[in-house]
C-alpha cells in the first residue's frame, strides 16, 4: 500500500487547508464528504460549503448526506473501503459505528491544545478566556466530545489583536501541515496515541447569536477580548438609542473612569469612548442594524452619540 485511501469530512473555511494538503501531498481522497448546500442572502440562493468547491476543482468526488445514518449514504462509504476517515469541522456528531469502518480509524484535527477546549468554539473561547496561546492537536476519534487518544500538537500564539476570525485561519493552516506529519509518522510506525489527562478537561460550548451581547461590567481588557473573540460571528453587541450595534473593533485605553459602566465619555471629535467596570474602552469599527460597517469617525457624522449616553 503506496498511500492511505482518505475519506476527508468538513464543511467550512477551517477545512479547506487540510483537504488542499492532502491533494497536493498525493493522497488518495476517496470523497470528499460536506454538508448539504445551504439557502444564504436575501434571495436565499443555494451555497455550496467551502469543502463542496474546493473538492470540485481538485476533481475529488463528493457526497453531501442530510444524515449520517441514512442507508445510501453507509453502504457508499463501505464499499469505497478506506483505510482512514480525516474529519476536519465536519459539523456533525459521528457515532461509534460509523467511526469503525475505515480499517485504520478516524482522524480528527481539533483546534486546541487538549484536554483543553473541548467542544464546537474554542478558538473563540480562548481568546475571551484571554489565554496567550493555544494550538492544534490531531487526535483518534472516538465516540466522546473531542476525548480520543492524542496523536500529536503544535502550539500557536494568541496575538493581542488576533479576533476568532484571524486565529482561525492560522490554527487552519498549522493544521494542515500538523496533518501531513501525523500520516507520514503514523505510515512508518513511530507515532502512538496517548490518553488525555481528564484532569485537565475543559469545555468550549457552542456560541448562539444572543450570548454576544457586551457586559459593561466587566474591565476593559476582558470586553476587548469578547469583542475579538465574537468576530466575525456571532458579533459582539450592544444597544444605543433602542438599536443593535455590533462593535467590530475597539481598543483597552488603560485609563481609569469613574462613571457607570457602559456610559459614554466626553472626548475629542470622533472618539468613541465607554466606561467599563474598570477602565475605558474606544470603539473603533462598529455597525449599526441594517447598516454597514463603519469606522467611527464616519459613523459619528452621522449618528453623534452624546456625552452621558448609556449602552446596554
Amino acid at each position: 500500500m503506496s498511500t492511505y485511501r482518505i475519506i476527508f469530512m468538513g464543511t467550512p473555511e477551517f477545512s479547506v487547508p487540510a483537504l488542499k494538503a492532502l491533494h497536493e501531498n498525493q493522497y488518495d481522497i476517496l470523497t470528499a464528504v460536506t454538508q448539504p448546500d445551504r439557502p444564504k442572502g436575501r434571495g436565499r440562493r443555494l451555497v455550496p460549503p467551502p469543502v463542496k468547491e474546493v473538492a470540485t476543482t481538485l476533481g475529488c468526488p463528493v457526497l453531501q448526506p442530510l444524515r449520517i445514518k441514512e442507508p445510501w449514504f453507509i453502504e457508499k462509504i463501505i464499499a469505497l473501503d478506506p483505510d482512514l476517515f480525516v474529519v476536519v469541522a465536519y459539523g456533525r456528531i459521528l457515532p461509534g459505528a460509523f467511526l469503525s469502518i475505515p480499517r485504520l480509524g478516524a482522524i480528527n484535527i481539533h483546534p486546541s491544545l487538549l484536554p483543553k477546549y473541548r467542544g464546537p468554539a474554542p478558538v473563540q473561547w480562548s481568546i475571551i478566556n484571554g489565554e496567550q496561546e493555544t494550538g492544534v492537536t490531531t487526535m483518534w476519534m472516538d465516540e466522546g466530545m473531542d476525548t480520543g487518544n492524542i496523536l500529536l500538537s503544535s502550539r500557536v500564539p494568541i496575538r493581542p489583536d488576533d479576533t476568532s476570525g484571524s486565529l482561525h485561519r492560522r490554527l487552519a493552516d498549522v493544521g494542515a501541515q500538523l496533518l501531513i506529519e501525523t500520516l507520514t509518522r503514523l505510515k512508518s510506525g513511530d507515532l502512538v496515541g496517548k490518553p488525555q489527562d481528564k484532569s485537565g478537561a475543559t469545555y468550549a460550548p457552542l456560541l448562539k447569536k444572543e450570548g454576544g451581547r457586551i457586559d459593561w461590567t466587566k474591565d476593559a481588557k476582558s470586553v476587548d477580548a469578547f469583542i475579538r473573540g465574537m468576530t466575525p460571528w456571532p458579533g459582539a453587541f450592544t444597544f444605543i438609542f433602542g438599536k443593535r450595534l455590533k462593535i467590530l473593533k475597539a481598543e483597552d485605553l488603560r485609563k481609569s473612569t469613574r462613571k457607570k459602566p457602559g456610559s459614554v465619555l466626553e472626548g475629542f471629535p470622533g472618539d468613541f469612548n465607554v466606561a467599563t467596570g474598570r477602565g475605558t474602552l474606544a470603539l473603533k469599527e462598529v455597525q449599526l442594524e441594517s447598516a454597514k460597517r463603519l469606522r467611527i469617525e464616519d459613523f459619528l457624522r452621522g449618528c453623534p452619540v452624546p456625552p452621558g449616553t448609556l449602552l446596554g
